[in-house]
C-alpha cells in the first residue's frame, strides 16, 4: 500500500478525509501515528511521533535529536521535555502539520477519542469498564516537605501522579500543570479534606472514590510491579 497509510488497522479510527492533509500519517495495529511537535522559543522545534489509540490514550516518541531516548511520553511530558516556556497547555502547544501548517492538537480530530474517554470518566465518574472513579491525592515534596494536590480525572493526570509517587526525589517544581514552587503555601488542613469524591467532598475513602486498578490509572508501558500485575491480570 503506497498511499502513505501503512498497514490498515482492523477498524477505521479516522476516515481518509479527516487525515488527508495531516503529515506523516500511518495506520498501525490499534493506533494511528502522525508527525507532531512542540516549539520552544529558546530551543526551537522538538519533533516527535504521536500515537492515537482508540481507547483515548496518547503517547509520543520524541525525535528532537538523533540520540534522544525519550519514548512513550504523555503529551504533557513531551511538552515539558521540549523546553516549552509556557508549558501546561499541551492541547494548544503540541502541534501537527496540516496542509503544511502547524496546527494545535485541540484544533484537529486527533483528540476525538481522548475527549470521549475524558468525558466518560468525568461525566459518569466511572471509567469505561465501570470501575470506581479516582479522588484527588497528595504527594509530599522532598525539598520543602509540603503536600501538593494531584487531580486524577483523566489517564494523563493519573500517570503524572503515578510517576510522582515513584520518584524518590519528587519536588514541587516537577508538578506539570500548576506553577507551584516550594515557596508557595501548602493547602490549609481544612481545604485538604476535600478530595473530589462524588458521594461526599470530605469522604476519606468509599466505593465511589477508591479504585484498586483500572485502565485509567494503570499503564502497560510502566515497569512497576503494580502496573505489571494489573496488565497481566487484565489479559487473563
Amino acid at each position: 500500500m503506497a498511499n502513505g497509510l501503512e498497514r490498515e488497522s482492523r477498524f477505521t479510527m479516522f476516515n481518509d478525509d479527516e487525515l488527508r492533509e495531516v503529515s506523516g500519517v500511518k495506520r498501525v495495529g490499534d493506533y494511528v501515528e502522525v508527525t507532531c511537535g512542540c516549539t520552544s522559543h529558546r530551543y526551537g522545534d522538538a519533533v516527535g511521533r504521536l500515537r492515537v489509540f482508540v481507547n483515548g490514550y496518547l503517547e509520543i516518541t520524541c525525535e528532537c535529536t538523533p540520540g534522544c531516548q525519550e519514548d512513550k511520553l504523555t503529551p504533557a511530558a513531551f511538552e515539558k521535555h521540549s523546553g516549552r516556556e509556557t508549558a501546561r497547555k499541551w492541547k494548544n502547544n503540541v502541534w501537527v502539520i496540516v496542509n503544511g501548517e502547524k496546527v494545535p492538537l485541540c484544533k484537529t480530530v486527533l483528540l476525538k477519542y481522548y475527549n470521549q474517554a475524558s468525558k466518560t470518566a468525568n461525566g459518569s465518574n466511572r471509567s469505561q469498564n465501570g470501575r470506581a472513579c479516582h479522588r484527588d491525592e497528595f504527594v509530599r515534596c522532598t525539598r520543602c516537605n509540603k503536600e501538593r494536590r494531584f487531580r486524577l480525572r483523566t489517564k494523563e493526570e493519573c500517570r503524572i501522579h503515578h510517576d510522582a509517587l515513584a520518584d524518590e526525589n519528587w519536588k514541587c517544581a516537577d508538578l506539570p500543570y500548576d506553577k507551584i514552587t516550594c515557596d508557595d503555601d501548602e493547602e490549609r488542613a481544612s481545604r485538604r479534606v476535600y478530595r473530589g469524591c462524588v458521594r461526599s467532598p470530605t469522604c476519606k475513602g468509599c466505593t465511589s472514590c477508591v479504585c484498586f486498578g483500572c485502565d485509567i490509572c494503570r499503564f502497560s508501558d510502566c515497569s512497576c510491579q503494580t502496573c505489571i500485575d494489573f496488565t497481566r491480570n487484565a489479559k487473563t
